[in-house]
């Protein structure tokens, strides 16, 4: 596979080592013989270590199979999170250093979760869109204050912090996007 047909999300092999592709930037110099170039921000699976590697167009890069499974979150074991198979319930076991600061977005019965697997191992995880969490702790809402848009703080269910409208009380449930970290609106 060429380096110009890589996307982000793809995992490849360099050096041995086995990197999921999170970040592409392109460039074209200007002039003469401006041949493009192109910057991967990589992290390794397992293990999530940053790699920056640039590249031009034509160079070759080896793309690693990766099956991705559907599971949901069924509990966890020590640091370990362990997810079930939506199809064979295959138990699928992930260390706390592979989910990383998703961490705080897994609630009980989460679903829609996506194991990926290489080689018959649990390499990563990828939470789907939004989370449906409840708010903990967060400051009443002030008389008069709806007048403007001020965002204040909420401590939800997993421990996370959010800024949230100055509507919402605590005990609501939100949705809160697991790509950005913020309120994505009311939940039920």
């Amino acid at each position: 596979m060429k380096a110009y047909d890589v996307k982000k999300g793809n995992v490849v092999e360099y050096n041995d080592t086995v990197y999921q592709v999170r970040d592409i930037e392109r460039s074209t110099p200007q002039g003469r013989g401006g041949n493009l170039k192109i910057r991967f921000t990589m992290y390794s699976v397992p293990g999530g270590t940053k790699y920056d590697l640039n590249l031009g167009g034509d160079d070759d890069v080896k793309e690693v199979e990766l099956s991705r499974r559907q599971a949901t979150y069924s509990y966890k074991d020590g640091d370990a999170f362990v997810f079930l198979d939506d199809e064979d319930f295959t138990p699928y076991t992930l260390d706390a250093d592979v989910v990383g600061d998703d961490a705080g977005y897994i609630v009980d019965e989460l679903t829609g979760c996506y194991v990926q697997i290489i080689d018959d191992l649990p390499v990563g995880l990828q939470l789907p869109a939004s989370v449906t969490m409840e708010v903990i702790e967060t400051p009443p809402e002030l008389k008069g204050g709806t007048a403007t848009k001020r965002p204040k703080p909420a401590r939800l269910s997993t421990g996370i912090e959010i800024m949230v409208p100055e509507y919402i009380g605590t005990g609501e449930r939100v949705l809160v996007s697991t790509t950005t970290g913020e309120f994505a609106g009311r939940a039920d």
